[in-house]
């Protein structure tokens, strides 16, 4: 990993709570993180200690109650609703847990989304989310809608989604869950692709340890805090 004088995210005291009074939930307690430009890193933890909402918040999905989230030099703190939303749509992929694909629309029209966002005309849209259909071996079924694939099919069309539109930061929640081991390893392979360039970077949250082998570095999370990262020495 080079280019480190600019972090791809800086997380400093980040807080997050949820509900009031008895039913209140801290779900971020001064979470610190810092992801580098060409580098995958993988959250894990148990289910409920804060890794969802912690991407959510990186990735401009959420609002902090406290603390400061820096995306390449880009203060999230400082930015108006609508900043953050124009900021994202550019330069960050999600990959939510649930898919969230249309169902009315093909695996080729919600793979363009992000693309026709951003202002890109339909026919190139189409042809460029076309394209990262075949990488994540979607070759053939772009014409078709959700209700005709599988899970693990619908899985890889949010993933080309997320990727489509070449974005500074990728964020996935469980982007393998779906998946068996072989279709998994594809997914990963065109994650890392992206990852590995110098001005990329992914975050991956998993419970799935068979991937484990392809982040750079894994940090360990509990009851709302980064417990500690380490260096993936298998990588």
């Amino acid at each position: 990993m080079n280019n480190r004088d600019i972090l791809a995210v800086s997380c400093r005291g980040l807080t997050k709570t949820y509900g009031a009074g008895e039913t209140q939930v801290q779900a971020l307690r001064g979470v610190d993180l810092e992801v580098y430009p060409g580098e995958l890193l993988m959250l894990v933890g148990p289910s409920g200690c804060g890794k969802t909402t912690l991407i959510s918040v990186i990735a401009g999905i959420l609002d902090a109650d406290d603390g400061d989230c820096v995306l390449y030099g880009r203060n999230l703190r400082q930015c108006s609703r609508n900043e953050i939303v124009v900021y994202r749509g550019q330069n960050v992929g999600f990959v939510f847990q649930a898919f969230n694909l249309v169902p009315t629309l093909s695996a080729a029209e919600n793979t363009a989304i992000p693309l026709l966002i951003n202002g890109i005309k339909m026919a190139e849209a189409l042809a460029r989310a076309q394209e990262r259909l075949r990488e994540v071996g979607l070759g053939g079924r772009e014409n078709a809608l959700p209700t005709q694939l599988s899970g693990g099919q619908q899985q890889r069309v949010a993933i080309a989604r997320a990727l489509v539109h070449n974005p500074r930061l990728v964020v996935c929640d469980e982007p393998t869950s779906a998946l068996d081991h072989q279709t998994g390893r594809r997914v990963m392979e065109a994650l890392k692709s992206l990852a590995i360039r110098q001005d990329r970077a992914t975050i991956i949250v998993t419970h799935d340890a068979r991937i484990f082998e392809f982040a750079d570095r894994i940090a360990h999370m509990d009851d709302g805090r980064i417990l500690d990262i380490e260096a993936n020495h298998k990588h």
